[in-house]
């Protein structure tokens, strides 16, 4: 095959959601007032599958990645490096919202001057601070981005290997398949030999501001 079979669009399984990672937690909602328990559906009945076509074969990239033992890993490290990322900025964040409000409230007190030249401090460290946040943002996912990329290069040539293996005229890629005989899913294999050539590596927050390399 000469065509790339893995790339980074499709190896998103494992991203880390982070839109609204640095914002503040928003109040509990209110519970539901209990109601009659809702009827549980009944199972999807078993479908009968015809035979295996021989050639055609399948491959979950996303599956391969969240089900491997490197992808947890992955997982659990982004989830690190946004903790680390949420008690760098959370301090500063409450520190504003604080002067925000003690500003507001002695805004009575205060000559028209004073009140103009405390604001537009207030609006720069703001501003800064939005700065950082989508900063450390981008650096987040520069860092979730280079970690995929990562598990992709060591998935394609296990792909590359099971295809050859299974004698297949066609890989496909399970996600766009809506039924299919399992015999034809080379994702199992596909974790299993993942899971025995790399379960971890290293790797640290991307730095965009100084562009200073992140560890291998």
């Amino acid at each position: 095959m000469n065509k790339s079979i893995i790339s980074l669009s499709t190896a998103s399984a494992i991203v880390v959601t982070l839109a609204g990672s640095f914002a503040m937690a928003a109040p509990p909602a209110a519970k539901p007032v209990a109601t009659a328990a809702a009827p549980v559906p009944a199972a999807p009945p078993l479908v009968s599958h015809g035979p295996a076509i021989p050639g055609l074969c399948m491959l979950s990239v996303n599956q391969a990645i969240a089900q491997s033992t490197v992808g947890g890993y992955i997982r659990t490290r982004l989830e690190q490096i946004v903790t680390q990322v949420r008690a760098e900025l959370n301090p500063e964040e409450a520190a504003i919202n604080t002067d925000g409000k003690a500003l507001d409230a002695a805004k009575a007190t205060l000559d028209q001057a004073t009140l103009q030249s405390r604001a537009q401090a207030l609006q720069a460290r703001y501003t800064a601070f939005q700065q950082k946040a989508d900063l450390r943002q981008r650096e987040v996912k520069a860092t979730q981005d280079k970690a995929l990329n990562r598990i992709a290069q060591e998935l394609e040539p296990i792909a590359q290997q099971l295809y050859q293996a299974h004698r297949c005229s066609a890989l496909l890629d399970k996600g766009s398949v809506m039924l299919a005989n399992p015999d034809s899913d080379l994702t199992p294999a596909a974790i299993t030999a993942l899971n025995g050539k790399l379960q971890q590596f290293p790797f640290d927050r991307e730095h965009l501001d100084t562009g200073a390399p992140a560890a291998n």
